[in-house]
C-alpha cells in the first residue's frame, strides 16, 4: 500500500479558514474520491502546531493499492479536473506552496 500525500505549506488568513475548508470540501473531496483505484481519501486540516513549526493548513492523503494505480489516478479527468479547481481555491485563499509525497505504508497494532 502506497499513500501520496499533498501538503499544503503556506497560510490561509484567519477570517477565510471556514471558507477554504467549505470549497475543499464541497469542491474538491468529490472529485479527490472519484480518482480511480484509490483505496481511501483523507483530508485533514491543520489544527495546531509547535512553535515554530511550519504551517499546513491542509494534508490530503490518498492510498492506492501500488504504483501503477495511482500512476492510473493521476492520469484520470477526475485528477485533472481537481488540479483547476486546486488552482481556483488557492489563488483565494491560499498563500504558499503545495508539494507532494510518496510513503509505502506499513501499520502495527498495539
Amino acid at each position: 500500500m502506497i499513500t501520496r500525500f499533498a501538503v499544503f505549506e503556506g497560510t490561509v488568513a484567519a477570517e477565510d479558514i471556514p471558507a477554504f475548508r467549505a470549497a475543499v470540501l464541497e469542491r474538491l473531496v468529490p472529485l479527490w474520491t472519484q480518482f480511480p483505484g484509490n483505496s481511501d481519501v483523507r483530508v485533514m486540516f491543520g489544527e495546531e502546531r509547535d512553535e515554530g513549526a511550519p504551517e499546513y493548513p491542509l494534508i490530503l492523503a490518498i492510498s492506492y493499492p501500488d504504483r501503477d494505480a495511482m500512476a492510473s489516478a493521476l492520469d484520470s479527468p477526475a485528477r485533472h479536473q481537481s488540479r483547476d479547481v486546486t488552482g481556483e481555491i488557492t489563488a483565494q485563499y491560499f498563500e504558499g506552496r503545495i508539494h507532494h509525497h510518496v510513503t509505502e505504508r506499513h501499520e502495527f497494532r498495539g
